[in-house]
C-alpha cells in the first residue's frame, strides 16, 4: 500500500470550494479504495492519500491536472503496511475560527500517523494559523 503526502497552493483564478472538493474526493476515494486526510485553509492544501499504489498514483495525477492547484510538491511517498489515517477526513479552517481547536482537531486526525507525517500536519496547521 502507498502513502503519498503533498502540499500545494490554491490557484487564485480557480477559487477552491472545500465542500465541492470534499464531495468529489469522497466519491473517487470510495471507488478507488483510497483513504487519508486533506487539510485546507482556502489558500493551501496538505493532503495524505493511502491505498493501492496504482490508485494513489492515479489520484495524484488527477490532482496535478486540477487547475485549482499550483506549486504541487510531494513531501513523502512511502510504502505502508496499514492505513495511518483511517477513513478520509477533511479539515478546514475558516478565517476567524477557533485556531487552537482546529490545531487540536488536526492532532486527533493525525494521531495514528508516523511521527514525521504527524509533525508535518501539525506544524503546517500551526504555521497557517499564524499566517
Amino acid at each position: 500500500m502507498l502513502q503519498l503526502v503533498y502540499v500545494s497552493s490554491a490557484n487564485r483564478r480557480e477559487a477552491p470550494d472545500p465542500a465541492s472538493i470534499l464531495a468529489v474526493s469522497r466519491g473517487n476515494n470510495r471507488r478507488d479504495g483510497i483513504t487519508g486526510m486533506l487539510y485546507s485553509d482556502g489558500t493551501r492544501f496538505l493532503q495524505v492519500l493511502e491505498g493501492p499504489d496504482e490508485r494513489v498514483e492515479a489520484a495524484y495525477a488527477r490532482i496535478q491536472a486540477d487547475p485549482r492547484h499550483r506549486a504541487i510538491v510531494i513531501l513523502s511517498r512511502r510504502a505502508i503496511d496499514a492505513r495511518e489515517f483511517g477513513e478520509w477526513e477533511m479539515a478546514h479552517h475558516a478565517p476567524g475560527g477557533d485556531a487552537d481547536a482546529f490545531i487540536e482537531r488536526i492532532a486527533e486526525l493525525a494521531a495514528n500517523a508516523s511521527s514525521d507525517i504527524r509533525a508535518t500536519f501539525e506544524g503546517f496547521a500551526k504555521v497557517r494559523r499564524a499566517a
